[in-house]
């Protein structure tokens, strides 16, 4: 796995990514803390309302930015956006009012809505050979499930020396240190675009998904992902501290348990993505997922017991696991339903699309479980899974339809 990093371009920019990662996490923490400092007893409707600003960014931000930036070299593309977000870092130890949260949260994350997908779309230029291309997906969705396990420990540790408004500065220094680790980089040389009006650009991602059977099956298991990790990321705390009565330590371990699962599945994959055809994979996971959460919702009905918290335990692994064989795949579809000219606005797309599901399930998750309860909640979003699951599946089974710039997408044979 990591003789992909002795490609020397592509090792400074995975290091940029963890490095930009670990920089996230602590803003996630600090950012909690400050709005508790500004709001008191109504942090959770800043930090909600903050969520929900970072996801418009994302869906709406992404493909307008690639339209307008595909032109430019990628290069400067990603160093600017870090750039932006180190700025925004190092300003919100100065905030004092609830909108100036909103104000920089906006403008960081429609920066990350830059740095992402066009981060994503170069390393297929710096890694050619699909064997090698998978192994550092394989990397990154580590990199991803290990911020999740350490950069709480992490600020927790600093916390202990240092005041929550330090913290931004290490983000600070993570995404300047991603910028600087970009800069050392060499980026392959591409030719330039062809001239294209705005609105080509901009809906060019979205075509090719619409144009590729495959493409479009993976935006119904984008839904799929998105009702399992609804699930995890907004009904655990209230899971183990309001329905279990356990300490918050369990919240931890439950969402650790949850990484296990995902981290051991990346790690098993590359060899099995060798004997099975990435779709097929990834539509095995998108079915077994609301299994999955249908298990949970008879385990949380179940009477609170030692055995009942283990039970769960096992639950939140195998979602994780699940949710892994679905999402480390994907990028390897995007990669052969898409050329040079077109990668990074189909990359785009995808960030872009697949956060919109997380606009539906996010408030859908936190409101329907406190009306109805956490049991009934999972077996809403467990029957929303399956309807997606039929969907990818029925999508996947299509035949390519015939597109009317045929360059723009391909046939996916994974």
């Amino acid at each position: 796995m990591l003789e992909v990093l002795r490609n020397t371009s592509y090792a400074k920019l995975f290091s940029a990514q963890v490095v930009a990662l670990l920089g996230t996490g602590l803003l996630t923490i600090a950012l909690g803390l400050l709005a508790f400092d500004i709001a008191g007893g109504d942090a959770g409707i800043v930090l909600g309302t903050a969520l929900t600003i970072k996801m418009l960014a994302y869906v709406g931000v992404a493909p307008v930015v690639a339209a307008l930036t595909g032109h430019l070299p990628r290069k400067l593309v990603l160093i600017s956006a870090d750039v932006l977000r180190a700025a925004v870092a190092v300003s919100l130890p100065f905030v004092t009012e609830a909108w100036q949260i909103y104000v920089l949260i906006f403008v960081l994350q429609s920066a990350s809505a830059t740095f992402t997908p066009a981060f994503q779309a170069v390393i297929p230029e710096i890694l050619p050979d699909e064997a090698q291309y998978t192994r550092a997906l394989l990397l990154s969705r580590l990199a991803y499930d290990l911020e999740a396990l350490l950069s709480p420990m992490l600020a927790a540790a600093l916390l202990t020396v240092i005041s929550y408004n330090n913290l931004f500065v290490g983000t600070f220094l993570g995404f300047l240190g991603s910028a600087l680790l970009v800069v050392a980089t060499r980026f392959p040389l591409l030719p330039p675009l062809e001239p294209a009006r705005f609105v080509d650009r901009l809906t060019r991602g979205a075509r090719v998904f619409w144009r590729t059977p495959e493409l479009r099956s993976l935006l119904a298991m984008n839904l799929v992902v998105a009702t399992a990790t609804a699930m995890v990321i907004v009904n655990t705390v209230v899971l183990v501290q309001a329905e279990l009565g356990r300490p918050q330590v369990d919240v931890a371990l439950l969402f650790a348990a949850y990484g296990t699962g995902s981290m051991l599945v990346a790690l098993a994959l590359p060899r099995l993505l060798d004997r099975v055809r990435d779709l097929r994979v990834m539509l095995t996971g998108a079915i077994a997922l609301p299994l999955g959460l249908l298990a949970s919702a008879l385990v949380i009905a179940l009477p609170t017991t030692g055995a009942t918290w283990v039970m769960l335990a096992v639950v939140w692994f195998y979602l994780g696991a699940v949710t892994s064989l679905i999402l480390t795949p994907s990028a390897r579809l995007l990669r052969r339903a898409s050329e040079p000219r077109n990668r990074t606005a189909v990359f785009a797309a995808q960030f872009s699309l697949s956060h919109a599901c997380f606009i539906l399930t996010y408030p859908a998750a936190g409101i329907l479980g406190a009306m109805l309860g956490l049991p009934a909640v999972a077996i809403i979003l467990a029957l929303v899974g399956v309807g997606a699951a039929i969907a990818a599946l029925l999508a996947a089974r299509a035949r390519t339809t015939v597109s009317l710039e045929p360059s723009e997408g391909r046939e996916v044979r994974g």
